[in-house]
């Protein structure tokens, strides 16, 4: 009997510790990804930063736990764990080839980014720059096609988007499109921009009425449309230079 109740502990007690020990079991706020997703990078400890690139751990210790060893090996240092060999990381039980791989990868990519020079935003305050920034895609195109540049606050370029291709004599603007990506970029002014294969700047008649709908949409936004330029070979159009935007 005494044997039993033992065994019976003994079971008991490693089915809680295995309950424990499973990341899976844990509250969802909890779980290194799903703590992620739900409070951004910066909620998350770096050994739960490691334990989402390792995903698992072994049979005794979940993926936090195994990361909490690593970096208590090297001190907490994460300059120490950058310089780990594929080797030394898998000296630790849990940690294979592809997960040593992983974590040297993440960290040559942190010292990438910290090495690379920040660039500097584009700012547009004029069509000229505008022409400038979009005639190396448009200029030589033998077929149309419709570009937005999208601008933050301080007139800096965010994206450069291709909205659409045509045929030789014209193409679609959807405006839904349009404000959809402009929104989705936080953008708080657009240019627009398509181009004349005929080498023709003036506006069409349907320009003209694309550019009224587009500057409506933009004020019901609060996007306003800042310029339209219709771009050729070696020159261009804009409307708001002309008075008509």
């Amino acid at each position: 009997m005494f044997f039993i109740h033992n065994f019976l502990t003994f079971i008991i007690f490693a089915g809680m510790t295995a309950y424990k020990l499973n990341i899976k079991s844990w509250a969802q706020e909890d779980r290194p990804r799903e703590k992620l997703a739900l409070k951004g990078c910066l909620a998350l400890s770096d050994a739960e930063l490691i334990a989402i690139l390792i995903s698992s751990g072994n049979k005794s210790e979940t993926a936090v736990e195994l990361s909490k060893k690593i970096l208590s090996s090297i001190g907490h240092d994460l300059n120490k764990l950058g310089k780990l060999t594929i080797n030394d990381l898998k000296r630790f039980n849990g940690i294979g080839e592809a997960k040593a791989i992983a974590i040297i990868a993440a960290m040559e990519l942190g010292r990438r980014r910290k090495a690379s020079k920040v660039r500097k935003k584009t700012t547009i305050r004029s069509s000229r720059q505008a022409y400038d920034e979009i005639r190396g895609v448009l200029s030589d195109l033998s077929h149309e096609e419709f570009w937005v540049l999208c601008l933050n606050r301080k007139n800096e370029l965010i994206i450069k988007q291709n909205i659409s291709k045509g045929g030789v004599s014209g193409t679609i603007a959807d405006t839904r499109i349009i404000f959809k990506n402009a929104l989705e970029h936080l953008t708080s002014a657009i240019i627009l921009c398509h181009n004349h294969p005929s080498g023709n700047l003036q506006p069409s008649e349907q320009d003209v009425q694309l550019t009224k709908k587009m500057k409506e949409a933009g004020q019901l936004l609060d996007i306003p449309v800042l310029d339209h330029l219709i771009v050729g070979e070696k020159n261009y159009f804009s409307f708001a230079d002309k008075g008509l935007i």
